[in-house]
């Protein structure tokens, strides 16, 4: 399975946001620059996040976006079928069903055990980034980026925030 750059790009923007004062907001522009990303991509992936309702947005020279829920509220989950819907990432077409050999009625009734399996691994997934919540990501990132790199990057995008 391979996910759209966006969903990498959401995920790092919300870290992003996650540390903005409250009332402040960050622009596309700024969050690209940030991260150096095409502002015009970057901001369909922003869509999403406003569209799901997990940011506000605001226009006007110092607009931009802010976390719509507490870091605490949010998963990785939320995030990622925000960007990449909430379908499946499996799809059974029922090949068995071509068998040449198979027995009347035989794939009809139930799903077959690859479909299964997979659905079960999709869910796993799911559960997985269900689990991990955007507060988790800061402690995270508090304990594993040099508070020098911290401190010049919140520096930076608290000049920037509006």
């Amino acid at each position: 399975m391979i996910l759209k750059s966006q969903v990498e790009w959401a995920l790092h923007c919300c870290a992003i946001l996650a540390g903005l004062p409250e009332g402040r907001y960050l622009s596309t522009k700024a969050l690209a620059e940030f991260h150096g990303l095409p502002k015009e991509y970057l901001s369909k992936a922003l869509q999403s996040l406003s569209q799901a309702g997990l940011v506000h947005t605001t226009l006007g020279p110092s607009g931009g976006y802010r976390l719509a829920k507490a870091p605490a509220e949010l998963t990785f989950l939320d995030i990622v079928e925000a960007v990449e819907g909430r379908s499946r990432t499996f799809v059974c077409t029922n090949i068995r069903a071509n068998n040449p050999c198979r027995a009347p009625g035989y794939c009809d009734e139930t799903p077959c055990a690859v479909a299964r399996i997979m659905w079960e691994a999709d869910e796993a997934w799911r559960d997985k980034l269900r689990s991990v919540r955007l507060s988790d990501l800061m402690e995270i990132l508090s304990k594993e980026i040099p508070a020098d790199l911290s401190k010049r990057s919140f520096a930076w995008v608290l000049e920037r925030a509006g």
